[in-house]
């Protein structure tokens, strides 16, 4: 996903800003996090759910990030971020817990 150009939505811009998740954690979550879900059908473009750890090796924080992919123009779209809540994910923060 690190070749292709990155557009913040403002939605996405508006997350980032009121939980203090800077621009540079996002990408390093593009660049070194896994996918944990894929929605296919999302329109205009397949997106995904990205889960990745920011910070300092002592204080490592989780990361989720939905990012859309148009792939003919090599362009990531940055839906939403926010840190995923252990009372909707179950441990590891790869799974939604069932409500």
């Amino acid at each position: 996903m690190t070749d292709e150009q990155v557009i913040f939505r403002v939605h996405a811009v508006q997350q980032m800003f009121r939980r203090g998740i800077s621009e540079v954690e996002v990408r390093a979550v593009l660049e070194e996090g896994e996918v944990i879900e894929n929605y296919p059908n999302d329109l205009p473009f397949p997106s995904n759910l990205l889960l990745g750890w920011i910070g300092t090796e002592s204080k490592r924080t989780p990361l989720h990030v939905v990012a859309s992919q148009d792939s003919a123009s090599r362009i990531i779209f940055i839906v939403t971020v926010y840190e995923p809540s252990s009372s909707l994910w179950e441990p590891g923060l790869r799974r939604r817990k069932k409500i």
